[in-house]
């Protein structure tokens, strides 16, 4: 984009870039405080992966910001970093979750340059209304004890056997300002969707708590009030052992990151008719993670709620990224000592609200409703991002879905197919009648694949007393390796049995793969394959003709 460009939407990118920052502020300090490096490393993500990504700009309207999934992840490799047995404190642990969120960004720039973008579009609803449902009662799940006032337990086993205990504690100032923080975020929006809820809510309960007993509740404390300085000193106290922790814990988070980010871009063209570079994008995240790591950020990934609420601001060009975090870094160094009075239950009550936000709770009805493969491919997704691992649900959830779909496609394929005598080619040919019942006709339906490999196979081996058998491949527009030597085996097992094969209707694209795999001419003489069915049938006219005589 010129200068003319900029200058005709400078005024919606204005708009577009402070409303986000609104939104980005609560959210920003509530996610950094989950994740367990402080307040402070949500609101660096927030500035500096918005700043970088939207430079790079593969979605101009895209708005990135620490996430809900990258959150989870991060908290969790804090976690595991901070158990290791030479780790005593959370400097200890910083050299490898630094190393691992710069690493996230290093893979995540790969992902972009070798095109990985286009194969997000084959994750199915089920994957994915599963995998966001599971990713919403984890963050209500780790923020259930905050809200009430109390410490969360480690692990989620633990919170969830432990969920009544604070309830029956009742710390009241905590649930006031928890129940008062998710009343104003529901309640806003009734009166007017443009008023910034989140944002009002946390500083009316914020104002609530200055009346309260400060000891009666935390607060989340003292953070910078100047920029962040790079923390390179970790890259001389990594060891060679914790390169494995490193790199699974990276892989994860660049493939959550990847996923979150790109379905945030295809919401963006949705709303503004546009079309985002998928794979630029991933480098302007990837670049964006790496450096946001090395001031102590966390990994984030293009956001919904901030992405939505810029173009409905009328944020139009990739500055509505920039400017909203030139409006963070102006928070940061000005406002800071407002924002260490925040009380933590109306953090833990932000959070509650966008996790709620994330289930998909249509989606799930509808689902559950249908009682087949998407309901249970639904239900293990969402059972493993709860008790296991998030990468591992959606990698999971793929695998069920693509077992279900080769399944369901080989039965279509099975019953399409049409098997017989050649009367339908005999009207349309004029054959003679000295043809009929001595050649077998098999229209094949649909690709030719291995989910319906073997009921091929099956159905040509009870093909008997018959001179000719026609393959018409006329409505097959693909064909996989496993199709082919099935294919190859079954012409095989024909000439065993003395019956010529006529291979009809074969496109170019599945004949030139004949001849790369050799089927064509080992196994079928080039004058055996056509791709019109008249001049197979008329060959074989002629070749019984011949024969006869």
């Amino acid at each position: 984009m010129g200068f003319s460009d900029y200058k005709s939407t400078f005024k919606g990118d204005l708009t577009g870039g402070l409303t986000a920052a609104i939104i980005a502020l609560p959210m920003g300090l509530a996610f950094g405080l989950q994740s367990g490096l402080g307040a402070e490393a949500g609101m660096y993500t927030a500035i500096i992966l918005a700043i970088i990504a939207s430079i790079v700009a593969g979605t101009k309207t895209l708005i990135s910001d620490p996430t809900g999934p990258m959150t989870i992840v991060a908290a969790t490799i804090v976690h595991s970093a901070i158990s290791l047995p030479n780790n005593n404190s959370l400097d200890d642990a910083l050299p490898i979750i630094i190393a691992t969120f710069a690493l996230a960004g290093i893979f995540q720039i790969v992902f972009g340059l070798i095109n990985i973008s286009k194969y997000v579009k084959y994750i199915s609803y089920p994957v994915l209304s599963g995998f966001m449902g599971g990713i919403g009662v984890i963050i209500i799940l780790f923020q259930w004890h905050n809200f009430f006032g109390e410490k969360t337990p480690k692990g989620i086993i633990n919170i969830i056997s432990h969920l009544p205990d604070p309830v029956i504690h009742h710390h009241w100032s905590s649930i006031i300002l928890g129940g008062t923080t998710l009343l104003l975020i529901y309640l806003i929006p009734l009166i007017s969707k443009k008023l910034p809820a989140g944002l009002i809510a946390l500083i009316s309960a914020t104002v609530v708590s200055l009346f309260m007993d400060e000891t009666s509740f935390l607060v989340i404390g003292k953070i910078p009030s100047d920029l962040p300085s790079l923390k390179l000193e970790f890259l001389s106290t990594l060891k060679i052992s914790d390169l494995s922790m490193i790199t699974i814990s990276a892989l994860t988070l660049a493939g959550l990151g990847t996923i979150d980010t790109l379905l945030t871009s295809v919401v963006a063209d949705n709303i503004t008719k546009t079309k985002h570079n998928g794979n630029r994008e991933l480098i302007g995240q990837g670049i964006g993670n790496f450096v946001s790591a090395l001031f102590g950020g966390l990994p984030g990934a293009g956001s919904t709620t901030g992405t939505v609420a810029n173009i409905n601001s009328n944020g139009r060009s990739n500055l509505s990224g920039i400017l909203k975090g030139l409006f963070l870094i102006i928070i940061l160094l000005g406002f800071s000592n407002y924002v260490r009075v925040i009380p933590i239950p109306v953090l833990s009550a932000l959070l509650i609200s966008v996790g709620i936000g994330i289930i998909d709770f249509k989606g799930i009805k509808r689902l559950i409703k249908l009682r087949n493969s998407d309901t249970f491919v639904l239900l293990v997704v969402i059972t493993i991002t709860i008790f296991a691992d998030l990468l591992i649900a959606v990698g999971v959830g793929m695998v069920i879905s693509s077992f279900f779909f080769m399944q369901k496609m080989g039965e279509i394929v099975n019953q399409r197919s049409k098997k017989g005598n050649l009367i339908d080619l005999e009207k349309k040919l004029k054959l003679p009648e000295t043809l009929q019942n001595r050649i077998f006709d098999f229209e094949l339906e649909g690709p030719l694949f291995y989910g319906f490999s073997d009921q091929f196979k099956s159905q040509a081996e009870k093909i008997v007393d018959k001179d000719a058998v026609i393959i018409n491949m006329s409505n097959v527009p693909y064909i996989d390796a496993s199709g082919i030597y099935v294919l190859e085996e079954i012409i095989t097992n024909f000439k065993a049995k003395s019956i010529d094969v006529i291979v009809v209707g074969i496109n170019d694209h599945i004949f030139k793969q004949f001849q790369e795999l050799e089927l064509i001419p080992s196994i079928l003489p080039e004058e055996n394959a056509y791709n019109s069915v008249r001049a197979g049938v008329k060959y074989l006219k002629y070749k019984f003709e011949k024969k006869n005589n």
